[in-house]
């Protein structure tokens, strides 16, 4: 199969549209048509109906293979061109929001003093994204968090030869309204909140996908939905009312009005991981045996 067919037909899937795609891909509508036709003969299969544009239903199966399949070309071509490339004189790190402790600040910052003139760029990403920019080299490094049984990894998507290794642990905690009614207790268990009003926060707080999992049943139903990476913004939130949400118990401690009450069943922490490529060296491999050992 080839990829460069693949690439034009996810273009197309999800532009829903041969023109849009020839414009994004940068090619004519023609030779997208020829590819897509080129793919389907290939495949022994129609992937895309005509009018409107949408993926059949085996075009959708194919759509699933896709995107990891493309995925773990580029983090192959960024593999190699990190063994082949000049020392860096510059770093880009990625963070989830739940990511940007002290830390890493802390940690940085005495980088910074070591080789001042190391060009430094950190972004604020979701946590998914962090695992793709690293395996496609967009990043040198990544700090990604989750929610884990205690020593467990996080489950990162399987998207190359990557490292990740633990660098924070901390206890969960919901942030309660101070006005509500168990805001008082020391510790609840997660199933006691399943029916709840929750903030659903994906790349913010712990998922609700998870705590679904994590508590066995289809409750913690969202009211609102946030899409930002302002952590204390998401906390007003929950203060003021609009919902629940699970979040280190760090990150809830001292802000007016909210109350951080631990989770204690079943037992879970949030876990922050530093990740980078197997290939990786020159200040990223030094910032990231810093922070590891800043937690000896």
């Amino acid at each position: 199969m080839d990829p460069h067919l693949l690439r034009t037909f996810v273009a197309v899937a999800r532009c829903g549209s041969f023109s849009e795609a020839a414009r994004e891909l940068g090619y004519t509508q023609s030779a997208v048509s020829q590819h897509i036709a080129a793919l389907e003969s290939d495949l022994g299969a129609v992937l895309l109906r005509r009018r409107p544009v949408s993926a059949t239903a085996v075009g959708t199966r194919l759509l699933e293979h896709a995107g990891p399949l493309l995925l773990r070309l580029d983090a192959a071509r960024a593999d190699i061109a990190r063994l082949t490339a000049a020392p860096a004189s510059r770093i880009v790190i990625g963070a989830s929001p739940l990511a940007m402790t002290p830390q890493l600040t802390g940690t940085l910052a005495d980088m910074r003093q070591t080789q001042p003139l190391l060009g430094v760029t950190v972004r604020v990403l979701g946590r998914e994204a962090i695992t793709h920019k690293v395996a496609t080299a967009a990043l040198d490094l990544g700090l990604v968090d989750g929610m884990a049984a205690p020593n467990d990894p996080l489950h990162l998507p399987d998207v190359g030869p990557l490292t990740a290794l633990a660098v924070t642990e901390q206890p969960l905690a919901v942030a309660l309204p101070a006005q509500h009614p168990l805001a008082g207790r020391t510790s609840l268990r997660l199933t006691d909140l399943a029916d709840a009003r929750w903030i659903d926060a994906p790349d913010t707080a712990i998922p609700l996908a998870q705590l679904r999992t994590a508590g066995g049943t289809d409750g913690y139903r969202a009211s609102l939905r946030y899409e930002g990476t302002d952590v204390r913004g998401l906390v007003v939130l929950s203060a003021t009312g609009h919902g629940l949400a699970l979040l280190p118990q760090p990150t809830i401690d001292g802000i007016p009005g909210i109350s951080a009450v631990l989770i204690s069943a079943p037992r879970l922490i949030h876990r922050t991981e530093v990740l980078h490529s197997n290939a990786v060296d020159g200040p990223p491999a030094l910032l990231a045996a810093a922070l590891l050992a800043a937690t000896q």
